[in-house]
């Protein structure tokens, strides 16, 4: 039975009733002697409890997209085929516009309330990871009028750990930002969002470890590759954004300093400089590792000052300060913005967060005249 299917979430409940039911009806029906019945009462709370538990577990996970599947709880998912050594731009030699088509098939997820929503699982060119990716292309994308048209483009990354549905179930993006795009506050972006949470129990941190994941180049090469060649979007990194909470925003600030010449902003919420500040990230517990996969350390070292526009959202040390350390190692054209946002380390701080970044984002890209394409 499906961990995110209805028929398990009502199994549950209906267990959950029945655990309350029975200790009014048996509570003083139990015989036997002293020890007997108090095991049969301890067993009757127990169930009571566990099933309560489930219940509450299930919904929160319904609702904030932690885990997909039984396999992906349990921490047995092993997205990642091989994982070569690629080299500093993680492409291993190859250029990208000389690899093959990605040709991908898309079904729709149950869930979506509009029906743009779809998924499919993309097997990387380069990369090695096999993964789910969700696609959804905004209102503006099969009207006549903009047949012609490129659309920017929105990686989201979800936090740890999280699916590519979090951004859609727990913040509710699509259902903030369509009536946004319908009136023109916020730009017609196409939002994508990539499986991250690749290893099982550890996170991965968007960052490439020969022999153990490429995960940098999944996100930065193999799905944008995969979003160009099957849909009207923006090629250039000026119609590019990333954009994630916690370990999310983390994965975005690092990929897009890692990669200017693929996009031009990233959004951070609530996110973090230092790998290690997740204890699950496979790159904390190497300090080389740690460094090179630090923004913070990207942004000092960088040969140039990389034309890029951050945003760090966050309160104290849990997203302001880093930002706020970004910012002062930053030199032009690098611009760093910082917010300070109170909440929370919480789902419902970052779904209030939706409609802003959206509109900051589609400020830039309008300033930039990047906002759409005309073929």
């Amino acid at each position: 039975m499906s961990l995110t299917g209805t028929p398990f979430f009502v199994t549950a409940v209906a267990l959950a009733v029945v655990a309350v039911v029975v200790p009014f009806v048996w509570w003083g029906r139990v015989r036997g002697p002293l020890l007997v019945r108090g095991l049969a009462r301890l067993a009757m709370v127990g169930f009571a409890q566990v099933t309560a538990m489930l219940v509450v577990f299930l919904a929160v996970n319904d609702a904030n997209g932690l885990f997909s599947d039984w396999d992906d709880l349990l921490g047995r998912q092993d997205n990642v085929r091989s994982a070569d050594d690629l080299g500093p731009d993680g492409l291993g030699g190859r250029r990208v516009a000389d690899l093959p088509k990605t040709r991908q098939t898309f079904r729709p997820v149950p869930a979506s309330t509009d029906g743009r929503l779809r998924t499919t699982l993309l097997e990387g060119q380069v990369s090695g990871v096999s993964a789910e990716v969700y696609v959804w292309l905004p209102p503006q994308y099969d009207d006549p009028a903009f047949r012609n048209v490129e659309f920017p483009v929105v990686e989201l990354f979800s936090g740890f750990p999280g699916t590519p549905s979090s951004w859609f179930a727990g913040l509710r993006v699509t259902e903030q930002l369509e009536p946004l795009m319908r009136d023109g506050r916020v730009a017609p972006f196409i939002l994508v969002s990539p499986r991250t949470k690749l290893l099982g129990d550890a996170d991965a941190g968007c960052a490439n470890v020969p022999g153990v994941v490429n995960a940098e180049t999944w996100v930065s090469v193999d799905v944008r590759k995969m979003v160009t060649d099957n849909f009207r979007a923006v090629e250039t990194p000026d119609g590019w954004a990333a954009a994630g909470f916690s370990a999310g925003g983390h994965c975005a600030a690092k990929v897009a300093l890692a990669h200017p010449d693929r996009y031009r902003y990233a959004v951070s919420m609530s996110g973090y400089n230092d790998p290690a500040a997740e204890p699950a990230s496979i790159v904390g517990r190497d300090e080389r590792l740690r460094k090179a996969n630090d923004p913070l350390t990207l942004l000092r070292t960088a040969p140039t000052p990389p034309r890029l526009t951050l945003l760090y959202t966050g309160d104290g040390g849990d997203g302001y300060q880093q930002g706020l350390d970004l910012r002062a190692a930053a030199q032009p054209p690098t611009r760093v913005e910082v917010r300070r946002v109170v909440g929370g380390h919480r789902t419902s701080t970052w779904a209030e967060e939706v409609p802003e970044v959206f509109t900051w984002l589609t400020r830039r890209l309008e300033g930039a005249g990047t906002a759409a394409h005309r073929r």
